[in-house]
């Protein structure tokens, strides 16, 4: 494991008179970054943490944060937007907050597949490879912490992996947040595509898709002003290679995309929700195309043994509500799952 810098400085406040809730403006936030090894020793796992100086370790307190299939964790859950991240927003109010990226996206080891023609491999970071590396965190946190257990949150294709985490490890999961939740699809018909080592994704593209779903007339405000170019840079940023190509690219592995063919459009659950014994939260916005609510109101009922159980579904949102005009109620809602049990 190698720790990059340490950092201390005033929770951030600009903006949060937006916000519900919002974060304590006399706390001082440290900030740490950590590399830690994969499990199988091919490469190094980036992972971040922000947590109020002198904040004693707590189960209900600490947080672990695993991004979607396409956008690491750093650049979304802790970029300040408005002056604030969703990231310093839990920090600041009394948690032990961390996020990772997996292997091949954002600060992450990325494999040497990539950088070679994506027709030359299979499809990269496979479900079960992903949560090897999200035990290899989670057990660095403990460890570091000397907790028994930790919350786990996921986001997008993130939930699966965290659902299933939580499946098999029910004793490491104090609580489990899955926001945009993803569960069984339509089945596919015809011949599963052939999928290369990753994919690309220029910013036009990801724009595109993020407004998809969006009525026309909510468009131009769904976003605030200069928030989608800052996270495009952030983000696009973290990979020079894709960066070099005109236009600039975000190069995402597809092991992603091979488990929603082999799991999620094949009807075959890539976790058991039954499994699942921890409080679990789903929320998800009513615009989201790529993890519509159907799926969480779908997945809701098999989780038979969670207890305290809950589906909140928030208005005038995408699958990026983090970090659109309404991401307090967003902030809110898990904050709510969050503080209920670590009073």
């Amino acid at each position: 494991m190698k720790r990059r810098n340490i950092l201390a400085a005033p929770a951030l406040v600009a903006g949060a008179a937006v916000l519900p809730g919002a974060a304590q403006a006399q706390a001082r936030i440290v900030t740490e970054e950590f590399m830690v090894p994969a499990t199988d020793g091919q490469g190094e796992i980036f992972v971040r943490n922000k947590r109020p100086e002198g904040l004693a370790a707590s189960a209900s307190r600490t947080i672990l944060f695993v991004h979607g299939a396409t956008y690491p964790a750093h650049s979304a859950f802790d970029l300040p937007l408005g002056g604030l991240s969703w990231m310093d927003y839990i920090a600041g109010r009394g948690f032990d907050v961390w996020c990772m990226d997996l292997r091949g996206y954002g600060r992450s080891s990325r494999p040497a597949a990539m950088s070679q023609p994506p027709e030359a491999n299979p499809p990269l970071m496979k479900g079960e490879q992903a949560v090897a590396d999200i035990a290899a965190v989670s057990a660095f946190v403990r460890n570091r912490r000397s907790l028994p257990k930790l919350v786990h949150m996921g986001w997008s294709w993130g939930t699966s992996l965290m659902g299933r985490f939580a499946a098999d490890n029910p004793a490491l999961v104090e609580r489990l947040v899955l926001y945009a939740p993803v569960w069984l699809r339509e089945k596919a018909e015809g011949p599963v595509p052939t999928l290369g080592a990753y994919r690309s994704v220029t910013q036009a593209q990801a724009r595109e898709r993020w407004l998809t779903g969006v009525p026309e007339g909510k468009r131009d405000a769904l976003i605030p002003p200069g928030w989608f170019e800052h996270w495009a840079g952030v983000t696009w940023a973290s990979d020079p290679e894709g960066l070099r190509q005109n236009p600039s690219v975000l190069r995402a592995p597809n092991g992603s995309q091979s488990d929603s063919w082999e799991f999620w459009r094949a009807d075959r659950p890539f976790f058991d929700p039954a499994k699942i014994t921890a409080p679990t939260l789903l929320v998800v916005a009513e615009w989201d195309q790529d993890t519509p609510p159907g799926l969480a109101v779908a997945l809701f009922p098999k989780l038979t043994n969670s207890p305290g159980k809950r589906l909140v579904m928030l208005a005038e949102g995408t699958h990026t509500i983090m970090m659109e005009r309404n991401r307090g109620t967003l902030f809110q809602a898990v904050q709510v799952f969050l503080e209920e049990a670590a009073a």
